[in-house]
């Protein structure tokens, strides 16, 4: 089991990064340090500036939004961090975001969102081998630009500097076309509404997008994450967790497209995601958060004392992910799951 230490810098209001925690994850053998991005710091700038204070761990987003760069322009800037960091540190994880964000916020069309995310990561895998001057003929995106408002001196350019060829790209998926999609064109999947409980009903479309490209589906990295945290209070914690799950599956997108709602759904947990949605929308935000279960929340975290923890990560190396990605603030967790991971990299598990 590969491990990731998640950074949440992108949802604060004054960027911090911990520093010291990286490094202690570096020692640890932690595989990599993951960062994200919605509508205030970046992904990317954090990683460079990690990239100078490590040596060794890989360099990840989970994810980078889409429509935030062109595919072009995302990957010079990956190009450009692994230049700085070393060959084979950095993983390129994309994702579409969703509507409210990507035109309200990037100003861009959400129209073809599955065909977009293909021709991303087509544009991008051609801009990294630079096996000639990229031009691509896809169904949402082409190059050169030949849009009704085009001049016509658009030109098919190759990379001047010269990236890794097999710098690796992750697409972020929890739907059935987009999951399936990973499978097929992407170096690994991260998933959105996967737990133990769950993994195996996605086997089918993974297998089906596998299949299209004609790889076996172990060739896929799986990176999966969850939240940590060593308490003698799991009650109290679960209740602290629960306002953010309610504004997510309540708020966090439009309502009939919240991609949290739909990962609480997969989950097992549709109506009550419907009911979350309909109260927070309403404006019954205390009642929206008083109706996130606690074993919804049991189920998808790691919490409590060292041996709860223990016990309860065991499912996690045996249902056919790669890698965890860890969600916490506390070193000792973070010790933890290096211990408990080391003892399970003996444990063989069946892929989703």
């Amino acid at each position: 089991m590969l491990l990731g230490l998640a950074l949440d810098a992108w949802s604060s209001a004054e960027l911090a990064l911990p520093v010291e925690r990286v490094q202690l994850a570096e020692r640890l053998g932690y595989d990599s340090v993951w960062t994200a991005e919605a509508y205030g710091a970046d992904a990317l700038t954090p990683l460079a500036y990690l990239a100078a204070c490590t040596s060794r761990i890989k360099l990840a987003t989970g994810v980078v939004q889409m429509s935030a760069r062109t595919p072009a322009a995302t990957a010079m800037a990956f190009a450009t961090l692994e230049g700085l960091a070393g060959r084979g540190r950095v993983i390129a994880g994309l994702g579409l975001s969703g509507p409210q964000i990507v035109e309200g916020w990037y100003g861009q069309t959400w129209a073809q969102p599955i065909a977009r995310t293909r021709d991303y990561v087509a544009i991008m895998r051609k801009v990294f081998r630079r096996e000639g001057p990229v031009a691509h003929d896809g169904k949402a995106i082409r190059l050169p630009y030949d849009g009704p408002d085009a001049t016509g001196l658009g030109k098919p350019l190759k990379s001047i500097l010269h990236p890794n060829p097999g710098l690796p790209i992750y697409v972020a998926a929890g739907g059935p076309a987009n999951v399936a999609l990973a499978a097929e064109v992407a170096d690994g999947w991260i998933p959105m509404g996967l737990s133990p409980t769950n993994a195996s009903e996605f086997r089918a479309t993974l297998e089906k997008g596998a299949a299209r490209s004609g790889r076996p589906l172990d060739t896929l990295a799986i990176q999966s994450s969850t939240s940590v945290h060593l308490t003698d209070d799991v009650a109290a914690t679960i209740a602290r967790m629960k306002p953010r799950i309610a504004l997510y599956v309540g708020g966090m997108g439009a309502r009939d497209h919240n991609f949290h709602k739909d990962a609480m759904a997969r989950r097992g947990y549709a109506d009550t995601a419907n009911r979350i949605q309909e109260l927070f929308l309403e404006g019954r935000r205390e009642e929206a958060v008083a109706a996130v279960p606690d074993e919804y929340v049991d189920e998808g975290a790691l919490i409590g004392s060292r041996d709860r923890i223990a016990k309860r990560f065991a499912p996690w190396t045996e249902c056919g992910i790669t890698g965890l990605t860890i969600h916490t603030e506390q070193d000792d967790a973070v010790e933890l799951m290096a211990e408990l991971a080391g003892a399970g990299r003996t444990r063989e598990g069946t892929r989703p």
